[in-house]
């Protein structure tokens, strides 16, 4: 989940605007939590995977 969607329950504002301290404590937080595939679009995921399925059967293709 991405932090700009959420509202904080303290002062009711979005949490990417990080008005109050809990707001940019948890702003904080969440940036720190982004690994290798945070950052990618579902539609980019399913092109990646399409894309190994296409690399896999071609490599299977070659030996056969």
């Amino acid at each position: 989940m991405t932090y700009d969607r959420l509202v904080c329950a303290n002062c009711a504002a979005p949490v990417s605007e990080g008005r109050c301290p809990v707001c940019r404590a948890n702003r904080e937080r969440m940036q720190q939590q982004n690994g290798f595939l945070a950052g990618l679009t579902p539609m980019t995921l399913v092109a990646l995977a399409v894309l190994l399925v296409a690399a896999v059967a071609l490599l299977a293709h070659q030996t056969a």
